[in-house]
């Protein structure tokens, strides 16, 4: 592996509607720029001021039904404002799915970005295993089918206790947070300065290289 390839993190809830909206477009920037992408999904983040949508002001949570509409006819994505399965009974399954898919080597974006359609856009429950087991095994295949697991092995959740720890240490406060280096871009509409810092960078190299 080339050590000078950027690797773009993403630290998110795969229940989170803004993670949605943005998984696709932060995947596609960083393989135009030539970078690595490392999903590192996480619950909310309490620790640095994360407040889930249902404990938050009245006002807040009209405004963010008005933000997701928005941006569902911005973008053009399917959404449905109030989906049948939100907010999820749990996460974890799914959430641990994506990390096991992904340390397998298999397709865990394809995976992840299904899961999040499946909540947001299909009403399906992706709390549900089975369900989970249908998208993995459509995404990714029958081995990655065999990953969806609760509970998971060991090592895997020590991964996802691990994401979050490594979130709280790096100040992510909301998701999507979008990680390159040391810097942080929170949400999908900042993914244009993550596509400039990755250009940036790459100047930089090819600058190094000929110098």
């Amino acid at each position: 592996m080339d050590e000078r390839r950027p690797e773009l993190q993403i630290f998110y809830g795969i229940s989170s509607p803004w993670a949605y909206f943005g998984a696709q477009r932060a995947v596609a920037i960083a393989r135009e720029n030539d970078a690595g992408v490392r999903l590192r999904p996480i619950r909310i983040i309490e620790a640095n001021g994360g407040i889930p949508l249902r404990k938050r002001p009245d006002a807040r949570q009209l405004y963010h039904e008005a933000e997701l509409r928005r941006w569902r006819d911005h973008l053009g994505m399917p959404l449905n404002l109030k989906p049948k399965f939100y907010p999820c009974r749990t996460i974890e399954p799914a959430a641990q799915a994506v990390i096991a898919i992904q340390k397998a080597g298999l397709d865990a974006i394809s995976f992840s970005f299904a899961v999040q359609r499946a909540l947001w856009a299909e009403d399906r429950d992706i709390a549900d295993l089975s369900t989970l087991r249908d998208i993995a095994r459509a995404t990714a295949g029958e081995t990655a089918a065999g990953l969806v697991a609760d509970p998971q092995p060991d090592d895997i959740v020590a991964e996802w206790h691990g994401n979050l720890a490594e979130a709280e240490r790096l100040g992510v406060f909301g998701t999507p947070t979008y990680v390159l280096g040391k810097e942080l871009f929170w949400g999908q509409d900042r993914l244009e300065f993550v596509d400039r810092a990755l250009k940036a960078g790459k100047t930089i190299e090819m600058r190094k290289e000929t110098a």
